[in-house]
């Protein structure tokens, strides 16, 4: 069986979602001397513009794929968002969230099967 490209396309939008989703949180953790700073910096702009990219994927991927598989892939994002986060902030993967992320995978798991 051949594998539809059209998951890349997918698998490609999460993943570029939760790296906007870092580059927004790394705009959110500055000070800003002002509100149009605050908005109008490279972190926000650089994260919305993967956002709108996300957006563009989204739409390719899921012209062909049932819209049944795409639930499952969109779900990595919780998992990938909090990972990513330790990698890049240090924040600390608690036993609360590490139970989160693997409820995520195990549903994931399951809705596959």
């Amino acid at each position: 069986m051949k594998m539809d490209y059209h998951y890349f396309f997918l698998a490609a939008s999460v993943i570029m979602a939760s790296v906007s989703q870092i580059l927004l949180k790394k705009g959110a953790m500055q000070e800003h001397t002002s509100f149009f700073k605050q908005y109008v910096n490279p972190w926000v702009i650089g994260g919305y513009v993967l956002l709108f990219g996300c957006v563009f994927l989204t739409n390719c991927a899921l012209r062909t794929l049932d819209y049944l598989n795409a639930p499952m892939v969109e779900s990595f994002g919780f998992v990938l968002v909090p990972v990513l986060s330790a990698l890049f902030f240090r924040e600390k993967l608690t036993l609360r969230k590490s139970v989160g992320i693997g409820c995520i995978i195990a549903g994931m798991i399951i809705f596959y099967i």
